[in-house]
């Protein structure tokens, strides 16, 4: 029976991308289920990994106690699930909803209808009348998926759906089959070539220098809606980071800008320690020091105590004099509309969403010439081209990195 169970060695050649050839060289254990006579393949990167689970497999098959749930075929709904949980706790959970949504379209059955319908029946699980659902990659085996498979699987979703949300759900596919790979040794199909990219992306929409210098001046005139939309284009932040920004956070002594946390959509604030490169120091300039000194005088309190840089202002003071009502969480949606839709409006400016602030601010950064990696570190960007170093240490030059930007659009106005 020993004799049924080898190991070979597996060379590859593979051409990189400058042009140069390497070898990839793997050992493979070939052998068969003793139950079922089914042929099994299993990929190392190790010999002496392989030699050891080749000794195991014979030992377990000599003495029957081989363990078929072991290297049973498990399916893409189960190892989505895998994923899912291995997610949890690294992840705000805001984030991971919107995971396990894309893996709805992952695995199925996709309702074929009306968005509305679709959002209903993740919900409920009820399915409108004579409407027809799609099998999707659930009960695929995970063993038997084939590239052929995932093609079909992301061409339906994308006519369905969207390219976007099929675009998405391939990039998480991804992370999926990877899993499979590392904990059950299982070689995943190959992805296809080119997928998604048969429909062009629409370039998003940002304010030149000469109209995010507009939003800049409006904050120095509007002492009290002003800064709300001016801040992520002299910080880079996320909305939900803004949001969720805490005067603890802000280091007038340092001139720093301590990232730590996020708002959910409920206006609940989670910690961000455990996201490296999330968490960072994003340096102040004079002119957004200036700002956020002036807004800290009439900002709303929350029993009677400074706590959300951005709360909600509640019954209308006085400039600049302390405010009575507020100071509690104010919801993206309500940030939306009456800040900044309105400001922009206001201003006579493109209706742009938040977040495009935050691409604003890097791109302005790259444009005075300031080194990728050093806008990757104040940006909080994880795929850098350089290595991000912890959040703790220091971001070397951005001072001079934070004056560039504030004089683009000093001097645009």
């Amino acid at each position: 029976m020993g004799s049924s169970v080898n190991l070979t060695r597996r060379e590859r050649k593979r051409k990189l991308q400058n042009g140069a050839t390497v070898v990839q060289t793997r050992y493979v254990l070939n052998y068969r289920e003793p139950r079922t006579g089914r042929r099994r393949q299993l990929f190392f990167e190790k010999q002496k990994d392989a030699q050891a689970r080749r000794n195991q497999i014979i030992a377990e098959i000599e003495t029957g106690t081989y363990a078929a749930d072991r290297n049973r075929a498990v399916t893409v709904r189960e190892i989505v699930a895998r994923w899912l949980e291995s997610r949890q706790g690294e992840i705000k959970d805001g984030t991971l909803d919107g995971y396990r949504r894309s893996a709805a379209n992952i695995v199925g059955p996709l309702l074929i209808g009306t968005p509305q319908e679709r959002t209903h029946y993740a919900l409920t699980g009820e399915k409108p009348e004579q409407a027809k659902t799609a099998r999707l990659l659930g009960d695929f085996k995970v063993q038997e998926l084939s590239t052929s498979d995932i093609r079909s699987w992301h061409k339906l979703v994308a006519s369905k759906v969207g390219w976007y949300s099929a675009n998405r759900a391939k990039m998480f596919l991804g992370c999926v089959l990877a899993l499979a790979a590392e904990d059950l040794n299982i070689r995943p199909p190959a992805m296809p070539r080119n997928l998604g990219r048969g429909k062009p992306k629409t370039k998003k929409v940002l304010l030149t220098t000469e109209q995010v210098s507009k939003v800049v001046q409006n904050a120095l005139r509007d002492r009290e809606r002003g800064l709300y939309v001016a801040f992520p284009f002299l910080a880079g932040t996320r909305p939900s980071e803004q949001l969720g920004l805490l005067w603890e956070d802000v280091d007038l002594e340092a001139n720093v800008i301590r990232i730590r946390r996020m708002q959910e959509r409920d206006g609940t604030i989670t910690n961000l320690n455990k996201t490296i490169a999330g968490a960072r120091d994003v340096p102040m300039g004079n002119l957004l020091r200036s700002l956020l000194l002036e807004w800290r005088v009439a900002c709303p309190r929350r029993d009677g105590q400074l706590h959300r840089v951005f709360p909600g202002l509640g019954s209308p003071q006085e400039w600049p004099l302390p405010r009575v009502g507020g100071g509690g969480p104010l919801l993206y949606w309500n940030f939306r509309r009456r800040f900044w839709v309105s400001t922009l409006k206001k201003l006579g400016l493109p209706l742009v969403t938040p977040h495009s602030a935050r691409h604003s601010f890097i791109s302005t950064l790259q444009a005075q010439g300031i080194e990728v990696g050093l806008v990757a570190k104040i940006a909080g960007h994880a795929n850098a081209n350089v290595t991000l170093g912890h959040y703790t240490q220091a971001v070397r030059g951005g001072e001079a990195a934070i004056a560039a930007l504030e004089g683009a659009f000093s001097s645009s106005s």
